[in-house]
């Protein structure tokens, strides 16, 4: 289950891919900007929460051994 560990990071370039073409459509007029940061945020969110929940199965992992 070492994917696991790798996953989180698809959520950091994700939430700033969304926060770039945030900025991007900010200057542009015909879309709003506002989905892309709310799934940005999302995005980070995601990251820190599978962050925590890789570090509380290592040391769960850790102290069975």
């Amino acid at each position: 289950m070492t994917y696991l560990r790798y996953i989180q990071y698809f959520y950091l370039i994700a939430a700033v891919l969304f926060a770039v073409d945030g900025f991007m459509q900010f200057n542009s007029e015909e879309r709003s900007p506002w989905m892309s940061f709310f799934f940005a945020a999302i995005a980070l969110f995601m990251f820190f929460f599978r962050r925590r929940f890789a570090k509380k199965m290592g040391d769960q992992q850790k102290g069975n051994k």
